[in-house]
């Protein structure tokens, strides 16, 4: 008896393979790309280097001496402006907010931010300037 010869098996397209790879680039383009609109290109932004900047009305303001000020007002203690902001309101005492200046050592905005939450603070807010890259 002869046997039939084999038949040669197709092979399959990897079409699974293909489409996974397709996926994955398309995943590796949105992440990387970005997925905003970008700004118009002859938008100019507003320069603002020589504004004076001013802090926010109901925040303690600390120079880089260690100064602290509330209002134009300076202050002995950190407690005097968590006492102050606690008797114009009992909810805004929870929360303060310090205006470090920039050359303030960080020792001394860890200290002070540490003698508002003795004085009652739940939290600290510390305002910084944000700058667009």
């Amino acid at each position: 008896m002869i046997r039939p010869a084999p038949r040669p098996r197709r092979t399959r397209e990897p079409t699974i393979a293909l489409i996974n790879i397709v996926f994955l680039m398309l995943v590796f383009f949105m992440v990387a790309g970005t997925l905003a609109d970008p700004l118009d290109g002859d938008l100019s932004l507003v320069h603002t280097a020589e504004l004076e900047g001013r802090a926010p009305a109901d925040a303690l303001v600390i120079h880089a001496d260690g100064r602290l000020s509330f209002r134009g007002d300076t202050l002995s203690s950190a407690a005097d402006y968590a006492e102050q902001m606690a008797a114009e309101d009992a909810d805004a005492g929870r929360t303060l907010r310090v205006v470090p200046d920039r050359n303030l050592p960080a020792a001394t905005l860890v200290t002070i931010s540490g003698e508002l939450r003795a004085a009652g603070a739940d939290r600290v807010l510390i305002v910084t300037e944000r700058g667009l890259e």
